[in-house]
């Protein structure tokens, strides 16, 4: 029995369409802590939202095993929440009504009416949107609906947060707000976090660790660097931090000395 929170032990998968099989991931291992905050980086087409796909139980796992809690994940499940890099909000709905949506699913049958309302408008003004909450996804920015998808996954009260590129069809000063409010979710709640990103910056910035993937078919972990920063963290005062440097150094030389992406002929 794993002692890791979340453990993935030599995971493969491929897909098989019109009798050709593509392996995309091949002998994946990594144990997470719980309350760790974990990136997976790697080249376009490495297999990151696979595995993210494959520890939600959005799609199963051809061979090996995914243990949450040392429960096998064979299907998806409230105990782990998704956010995409599209927000994926249903414009018909409001912003409360869209966060509340996930809760009356989940605590429909534990919790009351008014229980259920005071939790949905606490994870809102976790993520500064409860001025917002009768506003519609057409009158939000996109980093305001960003922050509502984070409430809703969050509302859930998840084991584990899985983010998909969820800042990245953001602008920059937008994406650097929102990375700041994840860091403080995450030092509030204490959760255990998944990010996929390709963002070398972002990951030593949010990361307890970061897991590189080499490149595809078949890809593997080829590293995994640990962030020795002290929480909380601050991107102005980091810039010239010796350790995050030396961290974001470590990153790029995988990316693009070791594991060099090669275009496609």
């Amino acid at each position: 029995m794993s002692k890791a929170y979340l453990s993935i032990e030599a995971v493969d998968k491929t897909f098989t369409r019109g009798g050709v099989s593509s392996e995309v991931l091949k002998g994946v291992s990594l144990e997470i802590a719980r309350g760790e905050y974990v990136s997976i980086i790697g080249h376009s087409g490495c297999g990151k939202s696979t595995l993210l796909n494959l520890i939600a139980g959005l799609t199963p796992v051809t061979s090996g095993a995914i243990l949450l809690d040392n429960q096998a994940v064979e299907q998806p499940g409230p105990d782990r929440a998704v956010v995409f890099q599209n927000h994926s909000l249903l414009p018909w709905l409001t912003v409360y009504e869209n966060v509340a949506l996930a809760v009356d699913k989940v605590f429909g049958r534990s919790r009351t009416r008014a229980e259920r309302h005071d939790w949905t408008m606490r994870n809102l003004e976790l993520v500064h949107m409860g001025h917002a909450k009768d506003k519609r996804p057409s009158e939000i920015s996109g980093g305001m609906k960003q922050r509502v998808g984070i409430a809703r996954a969050l509302a859930m009260e998840p084991k584990v947060l899985l983010l998909d590129e969820p800042f990245g069809a953001l602008d920059a000063l937008t994406r650097a707000h929102l990375q700041d409010q994840v860091m403080q979710i995450h030092a509030s709640l204490g959760n255990t976090v998944i990010m996929i990103t390709h963002d070398v910056d972002e990951a030593v910035l949010l990361s307890d660790r970061i897991v590189m993937l080499t490149n595809g078919p078949a890809a593997r972990v080829g590293e995994v660097l640990d962030v020795p920063l002290e929480r909380p963290r601050r991107r102005i005062e980091l810039a010239a931090d010796p350790t995050y440097i030396r961290c974001r150094s470590a990153v790029l030389k995988f990316l693009y000395e070791r594991n060099r992406f090669v275009e496609a002929a």
